[in-house]
Formats: C-alpha cells, structure tokens, sequence
C-alpha cells in the first residue's frame, strides 16, 4: 500500500486523531514511547504490516512486539497467567514486552507473530504514545523506526533521517527518556529473558520469586531483537576499548576523554538514555570506525553491552 507524503505532526488532541487516521486508513505512523520511537501499523491489517517489513528491509521471520493502551485489551489477545498479572502490576505501562501464548482466533495478522503461536505484548508508558493508542482503539504493532539493522530512534529527527519517504506520519515529542528498547520476557513456558533492556533480570526475579531462564543466541528466533547484528551504526564498531587508534570516534563512559560520553560520572542510565542518539551523531561524522569504552557488565548496563555487542557484530 501506497504511504502519503510524511505529514509531521504535534502531539495535541488533533494531531494525534490525525495520526490514528493515518493508522486506521492502513499508513505506517511513527510514534515515542519511553524507551525509542516506534513505527506504528494497525496490527490486524495484513497489508498494513506487510508495510513495516518493507520500510524497515526487516526479515519476515522476525516478530513484532504489539502495543496496546490498557490490560484487558492486551488479555483480550493472548492466554494471561498469573506470572503476567504479578509482572503487569509490577511494571506497567513501562519498558517490558511480554511474550505470551496467542489468543486463537485473536484479530492478529500473522505477519505480527512471524507464524509463531505467541505474541509479543505491552503497554507503554510514554503519555503521547499512550493518548494514540487509545485514540485508535486497537493494537498496534511498532518496532523502532528505523532501518533494519541499524541505529535505533530516539528523536524524531533519527526517524525522518531513515524512514522520512516511506512512512505517512510523524508525532514528534522530542527526545525519548530511556533510550534503549523494552527488556523481553517469554512466559509461554519457564519466564526466559529474551532481550535484556530497562527492567533488569534481578527487578523481574524479585517479582516472580524465581531466576530467569536465559536464551542462547543460537535458538530460534521468538521475539524481536535478537538478531545477532543489529542496532549498527554504518562505521563498524570496537568494545572495551581502553586506548584510541588514530581515524577513531571515540565514545566514551566515566572520567574519559572523548569525542561523546555517555556519561562523565558513570551513570548507567545516564548512559542508556545517551546511547543511540550519540551513535547516531558519531556515525555522521564519517568516521572510519567507533570506539566505545568499557561498560560495566550491571543493572541497565547488561542492556547497553548487549546493544553495543550486536552493533559490533559480523555483518552478513
């Protein structure tokens, strides 16, 4: 389906029944959550989810995660456990997906679930994010709007930069607060952490009472991302680095000079809300590759080594 010119858009009451038309009408809508922006299609239109796969050149064996405004419509789609009510009253709306059996008959596109018989669920907390998805009154699926594979969006400029030709709408509501994607959890057996991010593994530990199962990297794919390359900046990227090498942009963490640091006073998430918008500022300088410092291997900083060890990764 045909995108109409990209109209930018506010997040007052008209602008966003403006974007949940866009929605409605089968266009692709890019919106901010707390963690980066999404780039929005009603989630029970097949064409209309073809048209994420498209913009992004992202694989269709690779899930999306669904948003929803509030729980019942999230129960509504997927089989509830009590793991998922003690965890939904833990933390949201905020940064975790729950990946939870489907619902059959649930008004999914299977393109959504990648034909897996699970879905990828949650609500945000971001209040713009929030107001749409009530406004449109249906779920939405929303990776990050950004190319696949490469840097993810945390301003609305990251999201003109990559997908400005190909999207129909943008609610700009500046800078996104977390910076790094919603942790993944998959309950459709023993809670297994699929991808690490903004809610650690010890904070969801403490709610279930019980470790987390952890995923390898060479399982099937269940959820979104767990590419091993993925949030990639064009120059290729060197971890832990403790000295610079000459033609380097240099990001650094804690009492380092650098070019960016993600935070002078290590504070990690001073650092996660940093990470993807100074990739992206330091990709532009054409450098010939990026250095980043040492992270610490704790907390939100388990997130940021996995987005920094994908962004490094071979790439086929």
């Amino acid at each position: 389906m045909n995108q109409p010119a990209l109209q930018r858009l506010g997040t007052d009451a008209d602008a966003l029944r403006a974007a949940a038309t866009h929605l409605r009408d089968g266009h692709l809508v890019a919106f901010p959550t707390e963690t980066v922006y999404g780039l929005g299609a009603d989630a029970g239109n097949d064409h209309a989810v073809a048209g994420i796969f498209a913009a992004k050149g992202r694989p269709s064996f690779n899930p999306l995660i669904v948003h929803l405004a509030e729980r019942d419509a999230v129960q509504a789609l997927v089989r509830w456990s009590d793991a998922a009510e003690a965890l939904s009253d833990a933390f949201w709306p905020g940064p975790l997906t729950l990946v939870l059996p489907l619902m059959p008959g649930a008004p999914v596109s299977r393109l959504v679930t990648a034909g897996l018989d699970s879905l990828a669920v949650r609500m945000p907390a971001h209040p713009v994010a929030r107001a749409l998805l009530a406004e449109f009154g249906g779920p939405v699926a929303a990776p990050s709007a950004n190319r696949s594979g490469q840097i993810s969006p945390t301003t609305a400029q990251h999201v003109e930069q990559g997908l400005g030709d190909r999207i129909a709408a943008l609610v700009d509501a500046g800078r996104c607060d977390v910076g790094l994607e919603s942790t993944i959890l998959g309950l459709t057996g023993q809670p297994t952490l699929l991808r690490p991010g903004g809610i650690t593994a010890a904070q969801i530990e403490t709610v279930l009472g019980r470790p987390l199962a952890q995923r390898r990297d060479t399982e099937a794919i269940t959820a979104p991302g767990q590419l091993l390359s993925h949030y990639a900046p064009t120059a290729p990227v060197r971890l832990n680095a403790t000295q610079w090498r000459q033609g380097e942009a240099r990001l650094g963490f804690g009492a380092v000079k650098a070019d960016l640091n993600l935070s002078e006073r290590g504070d990690l998430t001073e650092a996660a809300a940093n990470l993807f918008d100074y990739l992206h500022r330091l990709d532009a300088t054409g450098a010939k590759a990026i250095a980043v410092s040492p992270i610490p291997h704790r907390g939100l900083g388990i997130a940021i080594n996995d987005r920094l060890s994908r962004a490094a990764a071979p790439r086929g």
